[in-house]
């Protein structure tokens, strides 16, 4: 497994981002039984910068916390089975050709939105970060939370992941 991990901001995180973020991909990637070896790319930045990323490929004007973006359009949710012979047939649009893993897809977090969300919510940035991290994972195996039940899935799925790691609030 590959986890990169770009750290683009001078706003300091006072915790092991690294490690956070590796068990919490792990994790995921277990508990979704993920049947292949996965690359996942992982940019922290800033307010500025994640504002500047949501304009662009959400039309959103404003900062957010996480933005997700999935390498795979899975018809269901985490269904490896059914992308297995979608995959044999383009393998070079799915995996890195340099490891054979699967490209997940990145996640980009906002240093200050960790800071910010954790203070208002009443946790630590450790279980910030960790709950960014997992609901990013989801969307990247399909989830998504427009509607109620489907909202309802995916924040089941995130706590468990979380509850899994003994991050709790």
């Amino acid at each position: 497994m590959t986890i990169n991990i770009e750290y683009e901001t001078e706003k300091t995180l006072d915790l092991d981002y690294e490690s956070i973020i590796n068990d919490v991909v792990n994790e995921a990637v277990d508990y979704e039984k993920c049947p292949y070896e996965v690359e996942v790319n992982v940019t922290l930045t800033d307010n500025t910068s994640i504002h500047e990323i949501n304009k662009e490929y959400r039309d959103v004007d404003a900062p957010t916390d996480v933005l997700s973006f999935p390498m795979i359009d899975y018809e269901n949710p985490s269904d490896f089975d059914a992308l297995s012979e979608e995959f044999e047939n383009n393998t070079e649009d799915y995996f890195n050709p340099d490891t054979g893993e699967l490209m997940l897809g990145d996640i980009v977090i906002s240093v200050e939105k960790i800071l910010e969300q954790a203070e208002l919510y009443g946790h630590t940035p450790k279980r910030e970060l960790a709950f960014l991290v997992a609901h990013s994972m989801m969307h990247l195996f399909g989830y998504d939370h427009m509607e109620d039940e489907e909202r309802a899935v995916m924040e089941d799925k995130q706590k468990e992941v979380l509850n899994n790691l003994g991050i709790t609030r």
